[in-house]
């Protein structure tokens, strides 16, 4: 069997970033599900700072360049997606936004995503719920019933009592993304249930 395609994207602005260490935490949690039930998993990283050039010429040109092209692609061909971006303004970054915007609007329709946000404080938390949430339900895919924001605080020491609800929040947003997520790759199922056009025609009783 092949393997599923989880599909990272990550909007963090400096290398190393926060946003991509919670992108690679989720990762970790998730394919640690996803092979405790026995699946198997290829992992792609996009890094959205790389592409943010080429999403600026789409969003004028019109057209994508081979390397978005690539990435939009990519996500699109995936049985599951982990989001994470930093929050500016008390909502998801504009590279982001930019970066779905420039993604067919029905690409994602019953893809299963996680969403995940970094940020400085607590306080942009509840962009999750008003930003990220309705972004992804008006794409039609299927949200993970919890988010993830994680805070300059968040990130302490193994064992740390006043940390330690994040790995928590990580592996249970990692056990509903592999819950959500197919046995198998979408583009391994068979098309034998598909009817040539010409047949259905001939089943209405029509020539030509």
């Amino acid at each position: 069997m092949k393997p599923l395609n989880l599909v990272v994207v990550s909007a963090g602005l400096s290398d190393p970033s926060s946003t991509r260490l919670l992108a690679d935490r989720l990762t970790q949690a998730t394919r640690q599900r996803l092979e405790s039930d026995g699946r198997t998993v290829d992992v792609h990283v996009i890094e959205l700072r790389a592409l943010a050039v080429d999403i600026a010429h789409n969003m004028t040109l019109g057209f994508p360049g081979p390397a978005l092209q690539e990435a939009i692609d990519t996500v699109t061909r995936a049985d599951g997606l982990i989001t994470v971006t930093p929050i500016f303004t008390a909502s998801y970054s504009g590279l982001f936004k930019s970066f779905f915007d420039v993604i067919d609007h029905t690409a994602l329709t019953g893809k299963p995503v996680l969403i995940a946000a970094t940020g400085g404080t607590a306080r942009h938390s509840l962009a999750l719920e008003h930003a990220l949430r309705p972004l992804f339900a008006f794409l039609h895919a299927l949200v993970t019933p919890t988010g993830v924001f994680a805070a300059t605080d968040d990130w302490g020491t193994e064992g740390d009592p006043y940390a330690d609800h994040l790995p928590s929040r990580i592996n249970r947003a990692a056990r509903e993304l592999a819950e959500l997520m197919p046995s198998e790759p979408a583009e391994t199922k068979q098309d034998d249930d598909v009817v040539p056009f010409a047949q259905q025609l001939a089943a209405l009783g029509h020539d030509g």
